[in-house]
């Protein structure tokens, strides 16, 4: 049995709230209202986001502006570092001048033109990245060792161009369960084999893909980020303040000697937060 979660390496957590794909964000954006995400902002860093997700993508012709916006509100009132995500390079350079402290991009592939233009923000703000699994020869693969490889490939042309192993947070590419039943194990088996390689390379994924469609998906989701961090997931983008997620959170890093003497759980349990 192979665990490569590291002790105390605990779970980053990118909180999900400030995307206009949520109901009622793209009407807070297109406002202005710049309470009402503040608010959000400070409720998810509460609630133990390390990252605070920003994602204005369904607005295409206003992203680039809304997108810097947003990571200055953030961060007036936030003191965390912010996950910029956007398929739209101009977009995340507008952003990535605004933001404080050392970001994380959300994303780069392997496709040429994706990449390209992505590894120069990259470098040149020093981010941290997020790597889909996609190439332009086989787009999003079904089979796990097709992305194990496009994985393998991605994370040496990152070092290769100056990125370090910790910075890489490679997205498995999580589809649902619902429309092809081998998605569960195709992402695990991607996981633990690129991590069996490049033990301090990271994962992140939008876990909540696996479930769609289908009933009960928090149950589905608990249970599949579970078997995620024991094959190696080390990050996730989720609603912080989902307590059944983040008590499953707790009790699996205790189980993979990620929570040393299990004090986080312990402290946990004395403030009520266990469900």
């Amino acid at each position: 049995m192979n665990i490569y979660l590291k002790e105390e390496e605990q779970l980053v957590i990118v909180g999900e709230k400030i995307n206009t794909s949520l109901k009622g964000i793209t009407e807070a954006i297109k406002n202005r209202d710049k309470d009402f995400l503040q608010e959000l902002a400070i409720r998810q860093s509460n609630q133990g986001a390390d990252y605070i997700d920003v994602n204005c993508g369904t607005l295409i012709d206003e992203e680039v502006e809304m997108l810097p916006w947003l990571v200055e509100i953030v961060q007036e009132v936030v003191d965390k570092p912010c996950c910029i995500d956007s398929p739209n390079p101009k977009a995340l350079e507008a952003a990535l001048k605004v933001h404080k402290g050392r970001p994380m991009l959300n994303s780069i592939t392997a496709e040429k033109s994706r990449y390209d233009e992505v590894i120069k923000l990259v470098k040149e703000y020093d981010a941290k990245i997020v790597a889909l699994l996609i190439d332009d020869e086989q787009g999003i693969s079904p089979r796990d060792e097709v992305r194990i490889k496009i994985g393998i490939d991605l994370v040496n042309k990152l070092k290769a161009d100056g990125v370090e192993y910790e910075d890489m947070y490679l997205d498995p590419l999580i589809q649902p369960i619902s429309t092809d039943s081998t998605m569960g194990n195709v992402a695990l088996n991607t996981i633990s084999e690129i991590k069996r390689h490049f033990p301090k390379v990271h994962f992140m994924c939008g876990l909540s893909n696996v479930s769609f469609g289908l009933p009960q998906r928090g149950l589905l989701n608990r249970t599949y980020l579970a078997m995620c961090m024991h094959a190696g997931l080390d990050g996730a983008v989720l609603d912080p303040g989902n307590k059944k997620m983040m008590s499953m959170i707790i009790a699996g890093e205790a189980l993979l000697n990620k929570d040393k003497f299990t004090k986080k759980y312990l402290k946990a349990h004395r403030k009520g937060l266990l469900e």
